[in-house]
């Protein structure tokens, strides 16, 4: 108003205020006379409560026109005809028009969008379908454990045993049998027993979908549930515990019938389960270089490179794709028209990623160190092979640090000790020997005149390295003999050092070994299933090899096998016991024989039992039962039983001492039992050296005796 008054005369003023009262004046008459205003003058009304504030509100509202008529604007104040509306007015029936050149996108009315949340569990299967892709793919079941066990979120474990097995039912025999090894090597490790039957059960709820996909889904469902029987992943009790959830007519108690009755008990139940898929990830080392060597002569004479490499891609042994490269360098050698096809066969898998940059150095490398005999019936061998070398690494599918020789990487050949070599070569006849005889005392007599205990470490590496490459038979003789030399001349130690050197090794093994990982996870289970080994020394003996070796998952594996449910049964019958020994069962024969004596047996009966059990190197755990027996019955009988068994020669000098010394370490827990222990072993000891029994006196026996000798370290 201010500002305005400046454009004003006085007069003009003047004018304006009478004008304004005049106006006021005939708007108060005009209210007055309509019908309307008895509620505007109520609203006016002074009073305070209500009236005032609905008074107040409607005063707000009344708007006033040019010709002095008065009207209650409708829409609570956003206007009517001749007024603008209120602020932010959204009422009516106006439309935005695009077309408007002032139109605003944000001036459309927000529509509310429900958006998809993601769900773990969905997540979780997507990881683990690619997971068991990539493992149908390369078979490596390492890998596959590790990654699954990255994945983490325990809670959907179940899922990985429901996907695993569906995903293979409508695949081949090979994908079968694989998802059966990885769910054995994910047991306890990754996936908890009560997870394994939880994500069968999973299967079995779904086995009336399976039916519409897959036809032989009841008997190939039953199948794996057997194989996880027979597996030890699953207890049998399995079966007619889940049998009772579910109806008789549903599919599900078709697949539980089908896998007990029709699979669990037929006789010979358990191999035949195993052997039903047809072993395929268990092919020897002769079988499938009998099929590489097959597919390269066939591509000789067809010349077709991609039908070539879908084969080497079927194999599922990319690991042992070393063996393709050598035995393709081999061709190329005996036929010369063959060399350009095998060139471009090499080149063209190794472009693919087909055939790695490790496996082709590896291939190559196995063919040099062989070149020398290959010579001998190609006298241009080397040659050849010296003009494929720079061919293969300019064109870009060998690499170049394959050509640098060890002078040039630093490093100087190592030259063997003769006694070594010597040594090797002594032990490998030796553990032929044994394998054909199953002499254990001729093969620890032969050791003991080598005379170089030095060297234990190599030995135990030599003979598992050569019963890997054998039956199951001289795996389980090489197990027991284990256990034997540490009883007879090995310590801890050797046997720890001589695992450490094939740990350190394994990756050279498997070249020619295909499942040496596993086996060699097996034999450290079993030896300390057999008690060479202490759970203790497997982690030792992790901690000594490199941290991104495949020696340490060999550990691990190993682990997972003596930590599972029913370990020590598994392990001990994990090869069949071929030789028929094992040492709980020795045991129990030893015990039972020696009750029998007790109880009132004849010592010409006794003796001969222990004469049929034919093991001499273990007549120690007879003398050391017969002192506990006769500690806990009071009864002196039992040295009588020993006097014989020493009379006839039947328990060596050397047994009894064993025995005797094997009593005097366990001896503070045995005083936990027999409070006399002490006094009785000492009354013993007395008896068997007066009846010369025992070796010349040890330390420890002259200790318990009371004597002061000097022993020599």
């Amino acid at each position: 108003m201010a500002s305005s008054d400046g454009f004003l005369t006085e007069e003009q003023r003047k004018r304006m205020e009478i004008a304004s009262q005049n106006a006021e004046v005939m708007s108060s008459l005009s209210l007055s006379s309509s019908p309307k205003s008895s509620s505007l003058h109520h609203g006016k009304a002074p009073g305070g409560g209500q009236s005032a504030a609905a008074g107040g509100g409607a005063a707000r509202h009344v708007r006033r026109t040019h010709s002095g008529k008065a009207f209650r604007v409708k829409k609570d104040g956003g206007g009517g005809k001749g007024t603008w509306g209120k602020l932010l007015d959204t009422d009516g029936d106006s439309v935005i028009d695009r077309n408007d050149p002032n139109y605003d996108s944000g001036e459309e009315p927000y529509e509310l969008i429900a958006a998809a949340v993601a769900d773990p569990l969905d997540e979780y299967k997507k990881a683990v379908v690619s997971i068991i892709e990539e493992y149908f793919s390369t078979g490596d079941v390492d890998v596959a454990v590790s990654d699954l066990r990255e994945l983490g979120s325990s809670e959907f474990h179940p899922y990985i045993v429901k996907r695993l097995v569906s995903m293979s039912m409508d695949r081949h025999n090979k994908e079968k049998e694989m998802s059966s090894v990885l769910l054995s090597a994910l047991y306890a490790d990754v996936i908890k027993s009560a997870q394994i039957s939880q994500g069968f059960f999973l299967l079995l709820e779904a086995a009336d979908d399976l039916v519409l996909d897959i036809l032989d889904a009841v008997d190939v469902l039953a199948l794996f549930i057997a194989r996880a029987v027979v597996d030890d992943i699953i207890p049998p009790a399995f079966i007619p515990r889940v049998r009772k959830m579910f109806p008789e007519a549903s599919k599900g108690f078709e697949v539980l019938q089908t896998a007990e009755k029709s699979y669990l008990s037929a006789p010979h139940h358990a191999e035949l389960v195993e052997r039903r898929w047809g072993g395929s990830t268990h092919l020897t080392v002769d079988e499938v270089k009998k099929t590489i060597s097959d597919l390269l002569r066939e591509y000789i004479e067809s010349g077709d490179t991609s039908e070539a490499c879908t084969c080497i891609r079927q194999l599922g042994f990319s690991f042992f794709h070393h063996e393709v490269v050598k035995r393709a360098l081999v061709i190329a050698m005996e036929a010369r028209t063959a060399k350009p096809l095998i060139l471009k066969l090499l080149k063209e898998a190794a472009d693919e990623g087909l055939i790695s940059s490790s496996q082709m150095i590896k291939g190559f490398a196995r063919f040099a160190d062989s070149l020398d005999d290959l010579a001998l019936d190609i006298p241009s061998a080397k040659d050849i092979f010296q003009s494929i070398v720079p061919q293969a690494v300019s064109e870009g599918w060998l690499d170049s640090s394959y050509v640098k020789s060890p002078v040039e990487n630093g490093l100087k050949p190592d030259k063997s000790d003769d006694k070594l070599i010597r040594y090797k070569q002594e032990v490998v006849t030796i553990i032929h020997e044994y394998f054909l005889s199953d002499d254990i005392p001729e093969l620890i007599q032969n050791l003991e005149d080598l005379g170089m205990p030095e060297y234990n470490p190599i030995f135990l590496k030599k003979l598992i390295t050569l019963a890997m490459d054998r039956k199951n038979r001289e795996k389980e003789m090489a197990s027991v003999l284990l256990s034997v030399l540490h009883i007879e001349i090995f310590s801890t130690e050797d046997i720890a050092d001589g695992f450490i050197m094939l740990l350190e090794s394994a990756e050279d093994t498997a070249l020619d070994i295909l499942d040496a990982s596993n086996e060699l996870a097996f034999f450290l289970a079993r030896a300390v299933i057999d008690d060479v080994l202490a759970p203790l020394n497997l982690e030792e003996i992790a901690n000594k090899l490199p941290s991104n070796g495949s020696g340490r998952e060999t550990v691990l594996m190993a682990r997972s096998l003596v930590a599972a449910r029913h370990a020590g049964e598994r392990i001990l019958r994990c090869w069949g016991g071929g030789t028929g020994w094992a040492v709980e069962d020795a045991k129990d024969k030893i015990q039972k024989l020696l009750e029998e004596y007790e109880s009132g047996g004849v010592v010409g009966e006794a003796c001969q039992c222990i004469r049929d059990l034919s093991m001499p190197f273990f007549n120690h755990e007879v003398v050391k039962k017969a002192l506990v027996m006769a500690m806990e019955k009071k009864n002196d009988r039992m040295l009588d039983l020993l006097q014989e068994c020493f009379g006839e020669g039947l328990i060596t000098t050397n047994q009894m001492t064993k025995g005797f010394n094997r009593i005097e370490d366990g001896l503070d827990d045995l005083a936990l039992d027999i409070p006399n222990a002490k006094d009785k072993f000492e009354f013993y000891l007395e008896h068997a050296r007066k009846r010369a029994w025992l070796l010349p006196l040890t330390g420890s026996f002259a200790r318990v005796s009371g004597e002061d000798l000097t022993v020599a370290a």
